[in-house]
């Protein structure tokens, strides 16, 4: 369709996951990407399946947890780009420690890269962006739960929802928009991880499956597409319902 034709966009966990998944669609709609991920050999295969395609991609490093890295990276990326009209974070991690187990050590690791790299890549890109630019931030239905028995994850994903507000407020002068998707049980690395923590994680999960990669890049296509023009500050829960109390018995 086209959707992305002529923009320029930065993808961060470019080399697995829902930011491989953001990599391929939106190049395959016409953006040209910078694949940023902390592991070279992923993000170039990202970026090899995409230029194998036809498309226009390049691999950057950079280890989100680096206060300083964050800036250069996004400085470095426009540069390439020849500019900058969206920006999609997806990296996240969780340490799966409960509360009584809970360590500051680890609290920090997890918020340093949940919500400190977020904060920092969006206050970069903002100075950079065209007028008319899009954000998106990953959540999840986490951040509305406790049912994981993961404080850090559960509410760094909770913040992550208030971030996106205030990058919104921050960017509506520019016409730059923020949105945010929080997706529920997912088939990615990071959610087969937490189903090896507890195998009962997903019983009640509508439509009997967890969803994929593709279906929240569907979504963040139109999130950051011209689509959604007049679509702010909003979170989308992506969980088949699951929220809504539909569930499998």
């Amino acid at each position: 369709m086209g959707l992305l034709d002529g923009k320029v966009a930065l993808i961060t966990g470019a080399g697995g996951g829902l930011g491989e998944a953001y990599a391929k669609l939106f190049a395959r709609e016409g953006a040209a990407l910078a694949c940023l991920d902390v592991n070279k050999e992923a993000a170039d295969n990202t970026v090899a399946q995409i230029t194998g395609e036809g498309g226009k991609a390049f691999t950057d490093v950079v280890d989100v947890s680096d206060i300083a890295a964050i800036a250069p990276a996004v400085e470095r990326c426009a540069k390439h780009l020849g500019g900058l009209d969206g920006l999609a974070l997806n990296v996240g991690i969780s340490s799966g420690l409960s509360l009584p187990k809970m360590t500051a050590e680890a609290w920090d690791r997890d918020y340093a890269v949940n919500v400190r790299s977020h904060m920092l890549f969006a206050q970069k890109a903002l100075d950079l962006m065209a007028p008319g630019g899009a954000i998106i931030l990953i959540s999840s239905m986490a951040s509305q739960r406790a049912g994981g028995r993961n404080p850090a994850y559960e509410s760094s994903k909770a913040a992550q929802i208030a971030l996106g507000r205030a990058i919104a407020r921050a960017g509506e002068d520019k016409g730059i928009r923020c949105n945010v998707i929080a997706p529920g049980f997912m088939d990615t690395p990071m959610g087969r991880d937490a189903s090896r923590r507890r195998s009962d994680r997903a019983l009640t999960v509508p439509f009997g499956r967890q969803g994929t990669g593709w279906e929240v890049a569907y979504a963040a296509l139109f999130l950051i597409s011209n689509e959604s023009s007049y679509v702010n500050a909003h979170t989308l829960f992506l969980d088949a319902g699951h929220m809504g109390g539909i569930v499998r018995s």
